[in-house]
C-alpha cells in the first residue's frame, strides 16, 4: 500500500524520552515529504507547543497539518488557516468543578498563549507548562476567569486519582463530553465527538486521501481512535497495552527510532535509513 498521509502523535511517539526528535526520525519524515507524502502532527497539545516541531519538519513547505487539542483545532501549515475549531461547552465547567472539589486534581485550560490553572496547581501542571513552553497563570476563581472560547479542559493529578475520576466523569458525561487519558497523570475533557480518530475523516476528505492510504502512530490512550481508524495503525513499543491491542503493527520504542524504522519498512519508497 502507498501510504500518502501519515498522522503522528508527539510525546512518546515522535519524540524520545528527552522530548527530542532524533536525527534519524527527522530524516525519515523529511524524506517522506520529499516523496510527496503529507504529515499530520496530531497531539493533545496547544498549537504553540506544536508549531516548533511543525517548523522543524517543514510542514509549511510541504503542506502538512497540525491537529491540536486532540483534533479540536486543525491548522493548515501552508496557509496558517484554522480549518476546524471545536469549542468546549463552558456551561459544564461549574459542574465539573463541583465534582472535583474534594480532589487534589488541578483544572487547566488555555487561551491563545497561556495555560490557565486553578488554585490547586500541582507538579503535573508544571510538566504541561514545560512541554508546551507556555506561560502559566494560576487563578483563584477558575470559572469566573474562563470567559472566552476554549477547546478543552486538562485535568492533572496523581495517576490513581486520575483513574478514579476518569470513571466518575466518563459515567457522568456519557454522550455529552469525551473523557480520556493522554498520560497516566493527565485526563482530557473534550467536546463530545472530538478525538484524533473522529476528526481525521473530514480532513482526509478535504485532502482526497482514502482511509486505507493513512498511517497513524501513537502510544497513549488518546491515540487509540486514530490508530484504530488508520489503514495502518502503529503502536510504539513503549505504548500502553490498550493501544497495542488496536494496532496493526507494533514498532520499536520512541527511544529506538521506532517511527523512522517503520517509515523505512512501510512508507518510504527506498530503504535507505536503517
Amino acid at each position: 500500500m502507498d501510504y500518502k498521509l501519515i498522522a503522528l502523535d508527539i510525546d512518546g511517539t515522535l519524540t524520545n524520552s528527552n522530548k527530542e526528535i532524533t536525527p534519524g526520525t527527522r530524516y525519515a519524515l523529511l524524506e517522506a515529504q520529499r516523496q510527496g507524502k503529507k504529515l499530520i502532527i496530531a497531539s493533545g497539545r496547544h498549537p504553540i507547543g506544536i508549531y516548533p516541531i511543525a517548523r522543524d519538519l517543514m510542514l509549511e513547505r510541504y503542506g502538512g497539518y497540525i491537529m491540536a487539542f486532540n483534533g479540536g483545532k486543525i491548522i493548515d501549515c501552508s496557509t496558517g488557516e484554522t480549518v476546524v475549531s471545536k469549542y468546549f461547552p463552558r456551561e459544564y465547567l461549574p459542574d465539573i468543578a463541583g465534582v472535583l472539589k474534594d480532589s487534589s486534581i488541578t483544572m487547566n485550560t488555555y487561551d491563545d498563549k497561556r495555560i490557565i490553572s486553578d488554585s490547586k496547581v500541582d507538579d503535573y501542571t508544571y510538566v504541561e507548562r514545560d512541554i508546551i513552553k507556555a506561560e502559566m497563570v494560576v487563578v483563584d476563581d477558575f470559572i469566573s476567569a474562563v470567559r472566552f472560547d476554549i477547546n478543552k479542559i486538562l485535568l492533572a493529578g496523581e495517576p490513581d486519582e486520575i483513574d478514579k475520576y476518569e470513571k466518575i466523569l466518563s459515567d457522568r458525561y456519557d454522550g455529552l463530553l469525551d473523557v480520556y487519558k493522554s498520560a497516566p497523570y493527565f485526563l482530557e475533557i473534550m467536546p463530545f465527538g472530538v478525538t484524533k480518530g473522529s476528526m481525521l475523516p473530514p480532513l482526509l476528505q478535504k485532502m482526497r486521501v482514502k482511509r486505507e492510504e493513512l498511517a497513524a502512530f501513537g502510544d497513549n490512550y488518546n491515540d487509540i481512535t486514530m490508530i484504530g481508524y488508520a489503514g495502518l495503525g502503529v503502536a510504539m513499543g513503549n505504548a500502553e497495552r490498550d493501544v497495542k491491542n488496536v494496532a496493526d503493527y507494533i514498532c520499536e520504542s520512541n527511544d529506538e527510532d521506532g517511527v523512522a524504522k517503520t517509515f523505512n519498512r512501510f512508507i518510504l519508497n527506498s530503504n535507505n535509513i536503517f
